[in-house]
């Protein structure tokens, strides 16, 4: 199928600048350059990224040069975009730190070696060489403040409680990214969230302006955008909240058993929409999947969300573990293990691996913590005193021994 339909049949494209035009660019054999930014303001990616990161992944595979652009310029100033208040500063070795973090996320989706290796470049590299003067007459020029304003992310800010200066050249910046994108690398598109849609749009704008200015040169007649949709439920919410936080790549911040069990209990009528985005399974397939048995088909989407994350290996433990909460009982159906309970609101790690006949001994306890061999639901346990808390009023907590030992334990 070709690119654009793929695109579209997977529910991928939400807003394009030029929509005729990029259909007809990505279902020829002519090869682009674009690019994704992400914002360096954590040192990880979380689900929110995935649908932009997909996309890119299959314009990539099709042979159109990848440009993965860290804002480690912008990201010192905060997009405004969603957001009731003016985000965090960072510092410079926040963003240091940052950097590497989101470069190695990233790896995940996108491949930097091979034929057609992804390229990262970092905003800082063009935007410190200039001056705050030079620069405001090269950028700041070409933006009327009235039309700015009436953008989603600067209205809604003042809405809010007011829009400071410092927010205010966040679109001047990201903009101009894409301009000279263009004039060092032969940039012509532009991919992100929905949510980035004026930022995008922006740039291409000002591309026309500098170029009808004569201030730059370039053989493009014109830039594009392309944006997919947020990855919303059925009921119009973001993702990725879970009663521990944000959903996030790194598996020390979201073990590989949460990242599966999020994605294993989102609502039926989610499962089709997460399985066109994340998987290359076939429409009618997954159409039939999820009408003749809706439990096998969020196995297979949480199956392949982990795999996609955390790799084969992880999600082939995962699965072990999943299983292992469950035995047959003596009609054939899924009983969940209960051997051992626990009647307080928290209790010591090595009483609770030794009272449950988990483990024969506090010795051996310790040993396995020593050897990096315990951890309750997913988090490593590194003290021997630790104490575990029940949290939110979950029903069970799972411990793990070695590499393939699981036992259920209620509270």
């Amino acid at each position: 199928m070709k690119l654009y339909d793929f695109l579209k049949d997977r529910d991928y494209i939400y807003q394009s600048t030029d929509d005729e035009k990029l259909k007809e660019i990505l279902n020829s054999d002519k090869k682009i350059t674009f690019y994704l930014g992400i914002d360096p303001t954590a040192d990880s990616l979380h689900i929110g990224h995935f649908v932009a990161l997909m996309m890119f992944k299959y314009l990539q595979e099709r042979g159109h040069k990848g440009i993965l652009l860290i804002g480690n310029a912008t990201g010192m100033i905060g997009d405004p975009s969603g957001k009731s208040d003016m985000r965090k500063m960072l510092t410079k070795d926040g963003m240091k730190h940052n950097f590497e973090g989101i470069k190695k996320a990233v790896s995940r989706f996108v491949n930097f070696e091979g034929d057609n290796p992804a390229i990262v470049v970092g905003n800082a590299e063009w935007m410190d060489k200039l001056s705050y003067v030079d620069f405001m007459r090269l950028v700041g020029a070409h933006f009327n403040v009235n039309t700015m304003l009436s953008a989603d992310a600067y209205a809604n800010r003042i809405k809010e409680g007011g829009l400071t200066f410092l927010e205010m050249g966040y679109m001047l910046m990201q903009s101009y990214d894409f301009v000279h994108l263009n004039e060092k690398y032969g940039c012509t598109l532009q991919i992100g969230g929905a949510d980035q849609w004026g930022n995008i749009v922006s740039g291409t704008d000002l591309f026309r302006k500098m170029k009808n200015a004569g201030t730059i040169e370039s053989k493009d007649e014109a830039l594009f955008g392309l944006t997919c949709p947020l990855l919303l439920t059925k009921e119009g919410k973001k993702m990725g909240k879970t009663e521990k936080g944000t959903l996030w790549v790194q598996k020390e911040k979201t073990s590989p058993y949460d990242f599966y069990q999020y994605f294993y209990n989102v609502a039926d009528e989610d499962v089709p929409m997460l399985l066109r985005r994340f998987t290359p399974t076939p429409l009618d397939e997954i159409d039939k999947m999820c009408k003749n048995d809706i439990l096998a088909a969020k196995r297979f989407m949480a199956e392949s969300m982990t795999a996609l994350v955390h790799g084969k290996e992880e999600t082939e433990e995962v699965k072990k573990m999943t299983s292992s909460l469950f035995l047959k009982n003596e009609s054939g159906e899924n009983a969940p293990l209960s051997d051992f309970k626990v009647n307080a609101s928290s209790i010591g790690v090595v009483d609770v691996y030794v009272n449950s006949k988990f483990v024969q001994s506090k010795s051996e306890v310790r040993r396995l913590i020593e050897q990096g061999g315990i951890s309750v639901d997913g988090e490593k346990i590194t003290d021997l005193n630790a104490i575990i808390t029940r949290k939110d009023n979950k029903e069970f907590m799972l411990l793990k021994k070695g590499k393939k030992n699981f036992l259920r334990v209620n509270w």
